[in-house]
């Protein structure tokens, strides 16, 4: 098939691209800094050129919009809010104007459209969208309307051809450096790999080859449309998830971390507490009614393959416990 990825060059848009490419699919990714011959321009905002590349494409997979890992401050928000309704807009008027419009677009969402909870799952039919707990940041819920603003410019859209799919994804773990496994891996072998805040916090995850494998279910299981969640059945505490981690990594000791520790650690990685503190509990419901199958259910078999894969590729040692050995190899010294 021939598939169209905007914002694509991210590390989701990496993990997509192995897959649908060994898959034997022809994709075109639209980003604003081509690089490769496949790349074609767009600036995420206005109809251009790269519309002949929607015109008579199968699917669209939108995943364009700024990075989370960031600052929450009032002008990031901004940039966060109007990348995703700008480019899911934009994408939409592309597809009403097609003579060819694709049959689907899967468009990328959130799993922190979901309420911070510490009890009950949240599934696509009884999950709840939002809320105000009183033990967080009223800030938060700047992300909660920037996922509902999303996906409501996704239902606007005026696309009657062509079946409309809301990515609701749980972080994606890959090998790819800079992504989350890697952060997560690098925190571990230098010791730091710890509770954070306790470490109540459910944390979704889903490993990058059952992301992919979900994308091309989604895309030939026509009786799926509206939001999907995309997350592995198991979500866990985050105490537990760096435990498993640790072990995976063949260490046996992670620094915990108080919450205004994390404040500190985030302020200097120039990124936000939210994505460390908030609960994210969120199950594959309709996924799994299908009749999905995870590859990797279970943290454990997917934290060991992602370590053993990373550790080849990099040359990182599965240590005993970390210390100077790893330092030299995250540091090339």
């Amino acid at each position: 098939m021939k598939i169209v990825i905007p914002g694509g060059t991210g590390s989701v848009g990496a993990v997509l691209e192995r897959g649908l490419l060994a898959a034997g699919h022809r994709l075109i990714v639209l980003t604003r800094s081509p690089s490769r011959p496949h790349h074609i321009h767009w600036d995420g905002r206005t109809l251009g050129p790269w519309t002949e590349a929607i015109d008579g494409a199968d699917i669209v997979i939108n995943l364009a919009g700024r990075s989370v890992s960031c600052r929450y401050t009032r002008e990031n928000l901004t940039a966060m809010m109007d990348s995703r309704v700008d480019s899911t807009r934009v994408i939409g008027e592309a597809i009403a104007a097609a003579e060819q419009p694709p049959s689907v677009w899967l468009q990328m969402s959130t799993a922190t459209i979901y309420a911070h909870t510490f009890d009950r799952a949240n599934d696509e039919a009884t999950g709840v969208i939002g809320g105000s707990e009183p033990d967080v940041p009223a800030y938060w819920a700047k992300s909660i309307d920037i996922a509902r603003a999303w996906e409501r410019t996704l239902d606007e859209a005026d696309t009657p051809h062509t079946r409309k799919v809301a990515l609701r994804s749980a972080m994606v773990m890959s090998t790819d450096r800079g992504a989350v496994f890697d952060v997560l891996s690098r925190m571990t072998l230098l010791g730091l790999g710890g509770a954070v805040g306790g470490g109540r916090q459910f944390v979704s995850w889903i490993h990058e080859a059952d992301f992919t494998r979900a994308v091309q279910f989604l895309i030939g299981h026509e009786e799926l449309a509206g939001p999907v969640n995309l997350a592995a059945p198991h979500p866990l505490r985050q105490k537990d998830l760096m435990r498993t981690l640790r072990r995976a990594w063949g260490g046996h000791f992670g620094l915990p971390a108080t919450k205004w520790m994390a404040e500190l650690g985030a302020f200097a990685l120039r990124s936000d507490t939210e994505l460390l503190l908030k609960s994210r509990r969120v199950i594959p419901g309709r996924l799994e009614d299908a009749g999905f199958e995870f590859s990797y259910p279970a943290w454990e078999a997917a934290a060991d393959d992602l370590a053993r894969r990373t550790a080849a590729d990099r040359k990182w040692p599965l240590l005993k416990r970390p210390g100077l050995k790893a330092v030299r190899a995250l540091t090339g010294s």
